[in-house]
C-alpha cells in the first residue's frame, strides 16, 4: 500500500491506514487511528493492553517474527460504523512466531525456518468518532503453517517448537 492521508471523516481510508502502519508505524501513528481504549480482539498477550500501545506491541511482535509483511487489500465495505476489509497478508518468517492462548499463556512457539507465505485474511474495525474502536480477524492460519513449514512438523521441528516454548514459558514468567 502508498502513504495515504487520512481524512478523519472517511472511516475506509482511516482502517486502510490502519493495516499501513503495522509494518512500519510508531505509537504515534497507531494514536491517530485508533480510539484511546481500542481493544483488539487478536490480541492475547498478557497483560493485555488497549489502545494505540496495545495494537503497537500486536504489531511489534508481527514485525519480530516476519520481514517483508504487506497487507494487498481487495475490497473495502463499509455498513454503519463497521468497515470491513478483503486482504492478502504475504511476507517472510526470519524471526520466532509467538501464539498466546486466551490470558497470555504461550501456547506454541515457531522458530523460523526462513520461508515465505500469502494467505487471505478479513478484518473487521468497529469505528467510534472517526477512529477504530475494535478490530477482530478472520485468517486462513491453516494455509499459513503450512506455507511456513509448520504443517506438518518434522521430527527435527517438533523438537525446536518444544525448545524454543520451554524457553518463551520460562521468560515469561521473569
Amino acid at each position: 500500500m502508498s502513504a495515504t492521508s487520512v481524512d478523519p471523516t472517511d472511516d475506509k481510508a482511516t482502517c486502510l491506514r490502519a493495516m499501513e502502519i503495522m509494518n512500519a508505524g510508531t505509537v504515534e501513528d497507531f494514536a491517530e487511528v485508533y480510539t484511546a481504549d481500542a481493544l483488539d480482539r487478536e490480541d492475547h498477550e498478557h497483560p493485555p493492553l488497549r489502545g494505540p500501545e496495545g495494537l503497537h506491541r500486536s504489531a511489534s511482535r508481527l514485525r519480530a517474527a516476519y520481514s517483508d509483511m504487506r497487507w494487498d487489500v481487495h475490497a473495502v465495505v463499509q455498513d454503519g460504523d463497521l468497515v470491513v476489509l478483503h486482504a492478502t497478508m504475504s511476507g517472510q518468517q526470519t524471526g520466532t512466531a509467538t501464539a498466546f492462548k486466551p490470558g497470555g499463556e504461550v501456547a506454541a512457539v515457531f522458530p523460523s525456518r526462513g520461508r515465505t507465505f500469502s494467505v487471505t485474511q478479513t478484518h473487521w474495525f468497529r469505528m467510534e468518532g472517526g477512529k477504530i474502536a475494535e478490530h477482530w480477524a478472520n485468517r486462513d492460519d491453516l494455509a499459513m503453517c503450512r506455507q511456513l513449514g509448520w504443517l506438518p512438523p518434522t521430527p527435527a521441528y517438533i523438537v525446536k517448537m518444544v525448545r524454543a516454548r520451554r524457553q518463551a514459558q520460562r521468560a515469561a514468567k521473569v
